[in-house]
């Protein structure tokens, strides 16, 4: 058999691992940022925070007087070469912001992440175990689920803390962590969320053998309310189905979130100010997402001290790569910061005067049609730049906190070739929906036909679209008897 032999030529792109770091960095809102920085400065001791030269120089005089400072050349370096020598790590972007002056973090949510870490410690796993669970932990969003992607937290875990590992040794620890208190937590969707409560359960066990089944079997059916369905594809009563729904109901279907009345809201750390000075906007960045930074002149000083010394002396050398070690990492992550300054600052500015008239007042109706696409061409950077500074950040106007994915949406035609904004045509959609008969809600195409009545020209899928990004049920999911 003859064989051929061929070469296959493939253009790929791949982002360092600093590149990665920064993708991270820029998608962090302000009430997290103070967390990385500080998670930083603890890690690297070649970071400092910035500060008045007068404090600079009580700082050093107290650092000279400390004989574990930095002048102990021998203490210096038993005490760094058996540091931490990972170099830069940056955290998974779950830890709340601390500052109580600005911001009162959900009081369950930080108690619900100390009770899950403290019954992952209590597992008696091996350290990279617990590592692998702590990340699981901190991925999860506040209504307890983990929507991230398997492949992506051992990516993470890759990037972050160079812990390779498997979506099955991943899948392992979620198993285990499953298992905690409050049933439900760490679910990846609502259906395995509303399982892991039923399996727990130990009374009514008829009842409770048809909520699963339900659940397992007619999962699609259930949240369509298509009850015959279910009744014929697991024959059962009528009887049967009310006792098996009255127990899935009963499940939490947010085990991470909380009915307390006492807590309902959460202060909004804005990313942006946006102020209006007779007619004229300007937009100034949150004095959070500015930190002072720079690197320690004392780790300068050492780094200079050992590599004049280090020559042919081993324990010197490896003290010379370990300082170096820190400071690129300081010197980066400062440039990170900046550079996370920059791009904020210049998106948001093409944003603000992409939708002018509308910064001016607030109106809606002034809100013009913008894609991602529109704010990357005028600041010359990626759309996919654009989307996670847009996917995560806030704007403080005079007319409220808005979320700048607010601002981006599709163009709709008029009757009269005018563009409009989608976020108008879901305003008069909602409007008429909350308006309908209740006894007989308006179809998808009675809804088409109404706005086109109004001069908006858009199909009837475009219709189910926008009503199903508003939450709203179908006609027959709205009727009322």
């Amino acid at each position: 058999m003859a064989q051929k032999l061929g070469l296959n030529l493939s253009l790929q792109q791949k982002l360092s691992p600093q590149q990665i770091q920064f993708i991270r960095l820029l998608e962090v809102p302000t009430a997290e940022l103070e967390a990385r920085i500080e998670e930083e400065l603890e890690i690297n001791p070649a970071l400092e925070e910035g500060m008045s030269e007068e404090s600079r120089i009580e700082s050093l005089d107290k650092d000279t007087d400390n004989e574990d400072g930095f002048d102990d050349e021998d203490m210096s370096l038993s005490d760094y070469l058996g540091a931490d020598d990972k170099g830069y790590k940056m955290s998974d972007g779950n830890s709340p912001d601390e500052d109580d002056s600005k911001e009162m973090p959900l009081v369950e949510e930080d108690s619900l992440l100390q009770s899950l870490e403290y019954q992952l410690n209590y597992l008696g796993l091996d350290e990279r175990q617990t590592a692998i669970g702590y990340q699981i932990i901190g991925s999860l969003d506040e209504d307890g689920y983990l929507r991230r992607k398997i492949e992506a937290i051992a990516n993470d875990l890759a990037f972050t803390q160079n812990i390779n590992t498997d979506e099955e040794e991943v899948l392992s620890i979620l198993y285990k962590i499953q298992e905690f208190e409050p049933a439900g937590i760490a679910a990846r969707d609502l259906q395995e969320c509303l399982l892991l409560q039923l399996n727990r359960k130990t009374d009514h066990l008829k009842d409770v053998n048809n909520a699963i089944a339900i659940v397992e079997e007619c999962f699609e059916e259930f949240t369509k309310k298509h009850y015959d369905k279910i009744e014929k594809k697991l024959a059962m009563q009528p009887d049967e189905l009310k006792a098996a729904l009255k127990v899935i109901t009963k499940c939490n279907p947010k085990p991470g979130g909380t009915d307390s009345g006492d807590i309902k809201s959460q202060y909004i750390i804005p990313d942006f100010i946006l102020t209006n000075n007779n007619g004229k906007l300007e937009i100034t960045l949150n004095s959070k997402n500015a930190p002072e930074l720079l690197v320690s002149p004392s780790y300068v000083e050492m780094f200079d001290t050992y590599e004049k010394s280090a020559k042919n002396d081993k324990k010197m050398k490896e003290a010379v790569s370990f300082v170096k070690q820190k400071l690129d990492a300081a010197k980066w992550f400062i440039d990170a910061i900046k550079q996370r300054q920059t791009t904020l600052l210049e998106t948001m500015k093409a944003i603000v005067n992409f939708q002018y008239q509308y910064f001016l007042d607030g109106d809606e109706q002034k809100l013009k049609p913008m894609i991602l696409k529109d704010i990357a061409d005028k600041v010359g950077m990626d759309v996919s730049t654009v989307s996670r500074v847009a996917s995560s950040k806030t704007v403080q106007t005079e007319f409220g906190t808005l979320p700048l994915k607010y601002f981006f949406s599709e163009g709709i035609s008029t009757e009269s070739g005018e563009d409009v904004s989608s976020r108008e045509v879901k305003n008069v959609l909602a409007e008429l929906i909350n308006n309908e008969d209740k006894h007989k809600p308006l179809g998808d195409e009675e809804l088409e036909k109404l706005l086109k009545d109004k001069g908006y020209n858009i199909a009837r899928r475009t219709v189910a679209k926008y009503r199903e990004q508003l939450n709203i049920p179908v006609a027959r999911l709205r009727k009322e008897l």
